[in-house]
């Protein structure tokens, strides 16, 4: 007696509330990740003083769940490469919730720095995984704009969670921060189990196939067009509390505000990239290239009133974000048999976009040069980040002309 593989289940494809539900249960998992990696920073005077260490090993916290999602993103998606993304999506939110939970648990130093690393772990394969779910349900002429509601949720978690999580970590102490985030994790489990239909394996897919993937230079052309250009970003946000205090003369009860007006800026930016994106992947990050540059360019003169300066804020978080949702749909188009490792790789570049940016914009100045002058340095990154497009786009043309000259050479030969 032989037995039969059971058939494969065919994709099925949604619309209107049905796709709006599923890719809003994925996004409530980028909303608790996006609290739980930026509210840590606001906490870290409660949490180091609670757990009796310094400064410097206060800020190894953050560095533990920079580390892990750098590591996790590419591990984790190329072992889940042939499991159901939707069970894969359920697991990494598993590992997630109980992170935080651990986190809130954590009686010691080693124990929170152990928590972080392993919360930081999923975050990039968690995106990963929930981008190609949300291309694959949504309609391939809107696939950007499904992978940019995908992030609207770590877009908006800058806007309204970590600002609520904040204020209850101060009032209800540091560690109720992530008794929130556990719950919200175990709410998108259930949203997920229960909104998102089963997306079948794709054929062929393998751990090798995933890893293949690496030796393709338009993969790593794109993830360097995110480290670099992304860094101008980061170079500028490491550093807005003294450019809107010293600088722009604000008080620091306006600082609340300008976070809030980068992360709105941020919500648009998501927002207006995947539209973008599903008109021209490359021409959209070409044009989102160049803006960054302009507007990093302009800041220093925009930070000389408060209120210029605030609107600049907003720019610059809009122009950022705009860049993701382009960015993200490019990888998977280089990597046509490792979505979800090249989608994940996306995250660990915004990682490294975040420390090379902070450390550029601390160098500079250290240097003397002023407050303002991380945003010279971010220009010169976006300009450096839209060569690299530009490269990778004549890179394309020059194959495609090469394939059609083959073509038309067997045509002739054939004739």
């Amino acid at each position: 007696m032989t037995s039969s593989a059971p058939p494969p289940v065919p994709l099925q494809r949604l619309a209107g509330r049905r796709l709006a539900l599923a890719i809003g249960a994925l996004a409530v998992g980028g909303f608790a990740i996006g609290t739980t990696e930026f509210t840590i920073m606001g906490l870290l005077e409660e949490m180091r003083a609670d757990l009796g260490v310094d400064y410097a090993q206060g800020g190894h916290v953050i560095s533990a769940y920079a580390l892990g999602v750098v590591v996790g993103a590419p591990v984790l998606a190329t072992l889940g490469a042939k499991k159901p993304q939707r069970t894969v999506a359920l697991a990494l939110m598993l590992v997630i919730t109980l992170a935080n939970l651990s986190s809130f648990f954590a009686s010691g130093f080693g124990w929170m720095l152990a928590s972080r690393f392993l919360s930081g772990l999923p975050h990039g394969a968690y995106f990963g995984v929930a981008a190609v779910i949300a291309a694959s349900l949504a309609d391939p002429a809107k696939r950007g704009r499904a992978i940019s509601m995908v992030m609207l949720g770590l877009s908006i978690a800058n806007v309204v969670g970590v600002p609520f999580a904040t204020w209850l970590g101060q009032q209800f102490g540091w560690r109720s921060m992530f008794l929130l985030v556990g719950l919200i994790g175990a709410g998108t489990l259930v949203l997920i189990r229960t909104l998102v239909p089963v997306v079948p394996v794709r054929a062929g897919a393998s751990i090798r196939g995933e890893l293949g993937a690496l030796r393709r230079p338009q993969l790593w052309m794109t993830l360097l067009i995110g480290i670099v250009g992304f860094g101008g970003f980061f170079a500028v946000y490491s550093y807005i509390s003294p450019v809107m205090t010293e600088v722009a003369g604000a008080g620091a009860a306006l600082l609340p505000l300008v976070v809030a007006l980068c992360g709105v800026g941020m919500v648009v930016g998501n927002i207006l990239g995947g539209r973008l994106a599903d008109k021209s992947i490359l021409g959209s990050i070409y044009a989102v290239m160049a803006t960054i540059a302009a507007v990093l360019l302009l800041f220093p003169l925009a930070a000389a009133t408060p209120w210029s300066a605030c609107l600049f804020v907003f720019l610059v978080g809009a122009t950022g974000s705009t860049l993701i949702p382009p960015l993200q749909a490019r990888l998977l188009d280089v990597s046509p048999g490792a979505p979800s490792l090249a989608s994940s790789l996306n995250h660990s570049a915004l990682n490294i976009a975040n420390a090379l940016g902070a450390a550029l914009g601390g160098a500079v100045i250290a240097a003397g040069w002023g407050f303002t002058a991380p945003a010279l340095v971010g220009a010169v990154l976006a300009v450096l980040g839209l060569g690299v497009a530009v490269l990778s786009g004549w890179l394309d043309r020059r194959g495609q002309d090469r394939a059609v000259a083959g073509d038309v050479a067997s045509a002739l030969r054939a004739g």
